[in-house]
């Protein structure tokens, strides 16, 4: 596969120093950006899912009927929380 290139991107001299700043040793400016699009990318896609989920959950309880009502749902969560914080607990 052919690869392309992003569009040039201007910044301010503040913004380079501040990226050149924290790049790891043998970086360069280039991968840098590169990991970065890649990671947004990746999360822009995870939050998309997770609303498209959000979405059909609504549709769904407005099609059953049955929704859960908050206090159950922090219930269950305070619940769980608590059983995560049990001392000894091994972390998956």
């Amino acid at each position: 596969m052919k690869t392309s290139t992003l569009p040039p991107l201007r910044v301010s001299p503040e913004l380079r120093a501040d990226a050149e700043g924290v790049l790891a040793p043998g970086e360069s400016l280039s991968s840098f950006v590169h990991e970065a699009v890649a990671r947004t990318i990746e999360y822009r896609k995870a939050q998309q899912l997770f609303v498209d989920r959000g979405l059909a959950s609504a549709t769904n309880a407005k099609r059953t009927g049955h929704y859960v009502t908050s206090a159950v749902a922090l219930k269950t969560l305070t619940t769980q929380l608590a059983q995560g914080r049990k001392p000894g607990r091994k972390k998956s």
